[in-house]
């Protein structure tokens, strides 16, 4: 067989060259034992007072402006084209600190809970009711990768395990035929720092957040090369776990190989549970345009929110959504609005208003909000001063890592209300700063877990999700 060893493990998989077969023989070989058990077991007991079962995020990439979204300055409007007085240099990304300058959206009091947010996101503000925003964000970096690595890791650097990855290794998964962590990227590219967002980093790779496409094939290779007959899958079974074994006998157990022989398991189960919850086409009319499946500007956004719920029913434990891809280029495919924050954030509005305030709808109709968190983030906030080296208010603005504002909903949290604030003009917190990792103690918490004792030890060190810091945001408990 041209040189292959076919009584090793890798030349018999090179010979094979046939995927992972059918889902149906995989119960008749769980009972022989002829497949390992998972690991993506419980390693921690969520605690009973645990609010959350399910989570999906929506990262926004490039840096969503507070000033013109969820926190109003009146005092901008004021000071328009004005100088900030102050002799301090902020950290900022390009260093020039223009005029200050108004929003460029009106805001508005919202609902019952009367919260201010503007025009940006007309139907994410008539949501406002169910939304705990948080206007005191603050983060240690005014650069892209590393802030967008804060937000998922708590960590400036790449190799730290994402929060779902976290959370799916600390409470195991819930569906036996999908992954525990599901990504969907924009349709128009990933983020910056790809899949290092989104990585398990010194966790065991099963915990490796799952990249779905929206549209399309959902997941690669997911099919065989060619149709194999029930017969021939189960021989290729047997003799992959016979190799297994074998070379679990001579070296040892390696937790590499455990988790390639469970995603492989894993990923034989998906050939039938990925086609069906993939298919939208199952829902209602109305449900499709309810998301704004049926506009060429929400399409993108309105398949992976409606994926993401339907993944969110069939057990996936954290899904997570991003908004924005490549940050180089013009226009900008992302918010990252040093040009011109109104034809950015207007662009960039239009494509997900629409999808997020369907789900909000749609969770809350299914009875899963209760349940299941939504967590609208992004990597830092804009700066009041707009990006300006001359005596004009321009129509930029520049990276604020010092105020941005995130909201939550949903399981375990006071809806209609907003916590913390920045100062006057919004440049920095005024009051409560929540820092990433402040956010993710509470996530963790509203799981029922408490964040100090969901460790992981590595070289040397009990690791965590929030290292040594972190506080539950008490305040919006509740």
């Amino acid at each position: 067989m041209n040189g292959l060893n076919l009584w090793s493990r890798r030349g018999w998989l090179q010979w094979s060259q046939r995927g992972l077969g059918a889902t149906a023989v995989l119960a008749l070989l769980a009972q022989e034992g002829l497949l390992c058990k998972s690991s993506a077991m419980p390693r921690i007991q969520a605690r009973p007072e645990a609010k959350a079962k399910r989570a999906i995020q929506i990262c926004l990439v490039g840096g969503l402006s507070h000033l013109d979204s969820f926190d109003y300055k009146p005092e901008l409007e004021r000071f328009h084209g004005k100088t900030l007085q102050t002799e301090e240099k902020p950290d900022i990304f390009f260093g020039q600190m223009g005029l200050l300058r108004k929003s460029d959206w009106e805001f508005r009091a919202r609902g019952q809970s009367g919260l201010q947010i503007s025009e940006l996101f007309p139907q994410i503000a008539a949501q406002a009711d169910r939304l705990t925003v948080l206007r005191s964000m603050v983060t240690q970096s005014a650069n892209h990768t590393p802030a967008l690595f804060f937000e998922n890791s708590g960590f400036e650097f790449n190799g730290f395990p994402s929060m779902g990855s976290w959370l799916s290794y600390g409470l195991g998964s819930i569906a036996q035929d999908l992954p525990a962590y599901v990504v969907l990227p924009d349709g128009r590219g990933g983020p910056n720092g790809g899949s290092s967002n989104w990585t398990h980093g010194f966790l065991p790779g099963q915990y490796q957040g799952v990249v779905f496409q929206s549209s399309g094939q959902p997941v690669r290779d997911l099919r065989p090369a060619r149709t194999l007959s029930e017969q021939e899958d189960r021989d290729t079974w047997q003799m992959v776990d016979f190799l297994n074994r074998k070379h679990q006998a001579e070296h040892g157990t390696e937790d590499l190989l455990s988790a390639r022989i469970e995603s492989y398991a894993l990923a034989a189960k998906m050939q039938m549970s990925v086609p069906r919850v993939a298919e939208l086409e199952q829902e209602t009319q109305s449900t499709q345009q309810r998301y704004g499946m049926d506009r060429a500007e929400t399409a993108d956004m309105a398949r992976r929110c409606l994926l993401g719920r339907r993944l969110l029913e069939q057990g996936v434990r954290f899904v997570q959504l991003y908004s924005g891809g490549p940050i180089a280029g013009t226009p900008r495919t992302s918010w990252d609005a040093h040009e011109n924050v109104l034809e950015n954030h207007a662009a960039e509005a239009r494509r997900i208003d629409q999808p997020i305030a369907a789900l909000l709808e749609d969770l809350e109709a299914r009875g899963m909000l209760e349940d299941t968190l939504v967590l609208f983030t992004t990597e830092f906030g804009r700066t009041p001063f707009s990006q300006s080296a001359s005596d004009v208010a321009g129509p930029g603005r520049d990276h604020n890592r010092y105020a941005f504002s995130c909201w939550m909903a949903g399981a375990g949290l006071k809806p209609g209300m907003a916590y913390g604030e920045s100062d006057d003009i919004g440049w920095k917190v005024a009051s409560n700063p929540v820092t990433w990792q402040d956010f993710h103690a509470t996530v963790l918490h509203l799981f029922g877990i408490d964040h100090t004792e969901l460790t992981y030890y590595h070289n040397g060190i009990h690791r965590r999700l929030t290292n040594v810091h972190g506080e539950v945001i008490q305040g919006v408990l509740s």
